[in-house]
């Protein structure tokens, strides 16, 4: 396994659940969940990035790495690229973005993506994406797509149902992911699993990148990076990891799991 270092942006304003990263699950902080989650990859270090004293304070009763940032960035992104000037990170380190509301994400998945922009020289971003399972979640704009190219790298991320099946869904209205045209068979479409892996020069060029048309258009972030020309490697999982925690619901769920 080679080295990389998981940075957990926390921040405590949540409109759907207030104080998220400090919500307690079976006796630990969502956000320390997270944190340990992140050690069982074999991350050779993890660190906590927030602007809130009250998760920093958190983080360090357990032992847990924490590095203070401003309250003020415009995205997880930047933030991610104030924590690794904080850290002295090199330009060709790798550190793993694993959100801090996803108490159950696998380890092994976490590491893999690692493990692929290592691999992929190429690219400056590794993410993760799983097949889609059904017509409602293929149709659902909360549910991002991302299509690749025939090297595995991203071709574009979108909202919309792509790729669009048009001439055989016009002759079966009825069609599901599992049934579509032969052509969408053998490539069918693929879920974003929102996971990321940087090269560190990559975050330090972010801030000074010009937000892309289609980026505000979307609502996607990582849209901005293919505007720019910067590649990003897609790592197919076979299914999609646990769901994350946005709401008290999801909350609840988690909390049954665990």
């Amino acid at each position: 396994m080679n080295a990389f270092t998981a940075l957990i942006p926390a921040r405590l304003a949540s409109t759907r659940l207030p104080g998220k990263p400090l919500a307690d699950i079976g006796g630990l902080p969502m956000v320390v969940r997270v944190a340990h989650r992140a050690r069982e990859s074999g991350a050779s270090r993890v660190v906590i990035a927030t602007d809130a004293e009250e998760i920093a304070r958190v983080a360090r009763e357990h032992a847990v790495d924490v590095v203070m940032t401003r309250a003020d960035h415009p995205s997880g992104t930047d933030r991610l690229a104030e924590a690794a000037d904080a850290l002295r990170l090199g330009d060709e380190e790798i550190v793993v973005n694993v959100q801090g509301d996803e108490p159950l994400i696998p380890p092994s998945l976490i590491a893999a993506v690692a493990e692929l922009l290592v691999e992929r020289t190429d690219c400056a971003i590794a993410t993760a994406a799983h097949p889609i399972g059904s017509m409602a979640e293929y149709l659902n704009p909360n549910a991002v797509k991302v299509v690749t190219d025939a090297n595995g790298r991203a071709a574009y991320f979108s909202r919309a149902p792509i790729p669009y099946d048009r001439d055989h869904l016009a002759a079966h209205p009825g069609a599901t992911p599992q049934n579509l045209s032969p052509a969408m068979q053998a490539q069918p479409p693929l879920r974003h699993i929102g996971l990321y892996a940087y090269r560190v020069a990559f975050l330090r060029a972010y801030p000074g990148l010009a937000r892309s048309p289609y980026e505000l258009s979307e609502s996607l972030e990582q849209l901005r990076a293919l505007w720019h020309g910067y590649r990003i490697a897609v790592l197919r999982a076979e299914q999609a990891p646990p769901a994350g925690v946005d709401t008290p619901e999801d909350l609840a769920r988690v909390r049954a799991m665990l």
